[in-house]
């Protein structure tokens, strides 16, 4: 071999061997991103399925309290855990670990009965073996009328709000007090039959209470579907707090919309 030739022969060899290593770097660059990747994912997996998980208010139904566009957060906690509390609810948990009883007044997230893939948010107000009943729009539990005060209509000041309802204070039995909003009578919703509460599950109401389809309507109801009662298997957590609040109209799709906020909603506690 040729002085010439062996030049030549290490030349390919060494440029193959660069070939080599650049193929080597790029494997392993795109190995680390996708590790990181997944380290990500299994971090904020874990993290909504035992901590905090933010949820976006799409309907009036909370009102006064909630408002559709309302970003909130729910602490997974309260309730312990059941398969709900995963994403997609995987059938990795049967019933409910660590459990604790829903108390009368929380505001919670649940797996609608009827169809497990949407998720609903309401207040509790009937417990396990609970009698709940609506007469003339006023709440009786267990033969015992809810205190209700009239706080009068919206304020006109609070642009988002729907005008032309009265603010309800109610008191529940154990003391808890929220608002209500009441648009005159109706009687589907504010003259109902008594409901047992049976065990395991729970009777759950709109805070809008005549703009509500919960607990009051059975969900075989083909014009109204209702929630019916919420088994305790499938609460997902207890809403504490509005992050923050987008007007309506605003979107992810409309990068124009993304300032379009309510910043009199930042961080507000809800009870």
């Amino acid at each position: 071999m040729s002085a010439e030739d062996k030049v030549v022969e290490d030349a390919v060899t060494e440029t193959a061997t660069v070939e080599n290593d650049e193929k080597s770097a790029i494997k392993d660059e795109w190995s680390d991103i996708i590790k990181t990747v997944a380290i990500a994912l299994i971090i904020t997996l874990v993290f909504r399925t035992l901590f905090f998980q933010p949820f976006t208010i799409p309907s009036a139904s909370m009102e006064p309290n909630l408002y559709e566009g309302d970003y909130i957060v729910v602490r997974k906690w309260d309730y312990g855990y059941s398969k709900h509390s995963i994403q997609f609810s995987p059938p990795v948990i049967s019933g409910r670990i660590f459990e604790k009883q829903a108390k009368r007044g929380d505001i919670v997230v649940f797996k609608l009965p009827s169809n497990t893939k949407v998720d609903y948010i309401k207040r509790v107000i009937g417990l396990p073996g609970d009698r709940v009943q609506v007469k003339n729009g006023q709440v009786i539990i267990n033969d015992q009328p809810v205190t209700t005060i009239d706080k009068g209509p919206i304020s006109a000041g609070i642009t988002y709000a729907t005008q032309g309802v009265e603010v309800m204070e109610e008191d529940l039995p154990d003391g808890t007090t929220h608002l209500t909003q009441d648009m005159g009578y109706k009687p589907e919703a504010d003259d109902t039959q008594e409901f047992t509460v049976p065990e395991g599950q729970y009777f759950v109401m709109g805070d809008n209470r005549d703009n509500s389809l919960d607990s009051r309507f059975s969900p075989a109801d083909p014009f109204q579907p209702g929630v019916g009662f919420v088994p305790a298997e499938n609460l997902e957590g207890k809403a504490v707090m509005v992050l923050i609040s987008w007007n309506k109209g605003a979107s992810l799709f409309k990068p124009w919309t993304w300032l379009d906020l309510r910043w009199d909603r930042f961080f507000k506690s809800l009870k």
